[in-house]
């Protein structure tokens, strides 16, 4: 069973460069959120060739909180046709396995965070990512047999995408108000982070994302959400596409602009099979599905 890579093990994957910046945000106080343990029970008992619901569904209630969030999750209007719920065990059955699991990934990564200062720009971002990953497992299950992506794996790419921003939030005390994180319809850019802050929230993100065992490809895709155009034909670059097609229907829904929009489709239609005369009736589809939830 594969455990938690150290952040040295981690660092070794990376370039000079990004390895430099891992190591000064390391020493400024930045905190890698641990992995709960009740994820790695779960993988665990997830690894093995019957999956035993009613062990699941303990392991789960081992933690009170999670369980609580998890609750609160499945009562969306996302997960209407499935309800009332009243055991993790028939969230388990109704939701599936792992989404369910995918769910309690999330869920743990947000209690991680601190809520003490900010707290309406964390709740912010929770709910972009939550509505990222839904908007990408949509796009995903659309697209499947031409980007071999499963749903599950989308939506998990999707609230993870952006989890180096609660981090250099966390480092920074003028991060938020230096990238405007607090006005509507805003939300942070590359160029500018690296600019004033000589950090980089893909490259956390994807020490995160080491650190909790997510799928290599993941891994890869969250570290190049905004770099579509170094991958060439690596196995990330489909679910890299999925996020930024994601992230423009987001913005749409938002009624507000994507700045990057416009740099990436040339990359991210092709890869998905669309081009611009098919992309707005299959917009029109993935949002028509988002809002029935």
């Amino acid at each position: 069973m594969t455990t938690a890579p150290s952040v040295l093990d981690i660092t070794q994957s990376l370039g000079d460069i990004d390895t430099a910046r891992i190591k000064r945000l390391l020493e400024g106080g930045i905190r890698i959120p641990a992995q709960p343990r009740v994820l790695d029970e779960l993988r665990k008992l997830m690894a093995r060739k019957e999956m035993d619901v009613r062990l699941l569904a303990r392991t789960i209630n081992q933690d009170p909180g999670l369980t609580a969030l998890l609750f609160q999750v499945v009562g969306n209007a996302a997960y209407r046709q499935h309800q009332p719920f009243e055991t993790v065990e028939q969230i388990l059955h109704a939701v599936g396995i792992r989404q369910t699991f995918n769910l309690v990934q999330a869920i743990a990564l947000r209690s991680a965070g601190d809520l003490r200062k900010h707290r309406a720009v964390y709740e912010a971002y929770w709910a972009r990512s939550h509505a990222i990953g839904q908007l990408a497992m949509l796009i995903a299950d659309e697209r499947i047999a031409v980007c071999n992506i499963f749903p599950d794996q989308a939506y998990l790419a999707g609230v993870f995408h952006d989890c180096g921003v609660p981090l250099l939030m966390q480092r920074f005390p003028t991060y938020c108000q230096e990238m405007r994180l607090g006005e509507a319809g805003r939300w942070t850019d590359l160029a500018e982070e690296d600019r004033k802050f000589n950090t980089d929230h893909c490259v956390i993100g994807y020490l995160v994302a080491r650190h909790w065992c997510l799928p290599d490809f993941i891994c890869d895709a969250i570290r190049y959400h905004h770099a579509i155009g170094e991958l060439g034909m690596h196995d990330a670059r489909s679910m890299v596409a999925i996020l930024l097609l994601a992230v423009e229907i987001h913005y749409r829904t938002m009624h507000a602009a994507n700045p990057e929009w416009e740099r990436v489709k040339a990359e991210v239609l092709p890869e998905l099979g669309l081009d611009e005369d098919s992309l707005p009736e299959f917009v029109d589809v993935v949002v028509e599905r988002f809002d029935a939830g």
